[in-house]
């Protein structure tokens, strides 16, 4: 199988923890991240993901909303800037122990990061990188 991503859910999947907005988004969450360090392809898409689906349903859920949208496309044009090459809708990336190392790397230095401006999450995101990861739940 492989798991559909928006871009920027390719830079939350560097620092998940295990916390979310509800316990249905977690273990939902929880799962993806252990198909995803268990090596499954990820596939980008455009919009709501496989990580959004428990909040799909509610059309006022930020998923849907024109700042994510624009939190995508900043995160895509870094991560294509990383990897050196374009990446988009259908794009497959596997996420190997070393692309996922060489994205922390790039994350905790600050240079994959602009899509993480204004994101309530990004004080979390910040701590998990200082700390080396410690707790990440998609691990190589």
């Amino acid at each position: 199988m492989t798991i559909r991503l928006r871009p920027h859910h390719l830079l939350c999947m560097l620092t998940y923890v295990g916390k979310g907005y509800s316990p249905a988004f977690v273990a939902n969450y929880e799962a993806i991240a252990a198909r995803l360090s268990a090596g499954e392809d990820i596939e980008l898409v455009d919009g709501p993901d496989d990580i959004c689906a428990p909040l799909t349903d509610d059309p006022s859920a930020h998923c849907h909303g024109a700042s994510v949208i624009d939190r995508d496309a900043e995160a895509q044009a870094a991560v294509a800037r990383m990897l050196g090459s374009p990446i988009g809708s259908g794009a497959r990336i596997t996420p190997t122990a070393s692309l996922l190392s060489r994205m922390r790397q790039n994350f905790a230095k600050g240079e994959i990061r602009t899509a993480c401006s204004g994101c309530e999450w990004a004080g979390l995101c910040d701590q998990v990188a200082e700390e080396g990861y410690v707790g990440a739940r998609v691990v190589p």
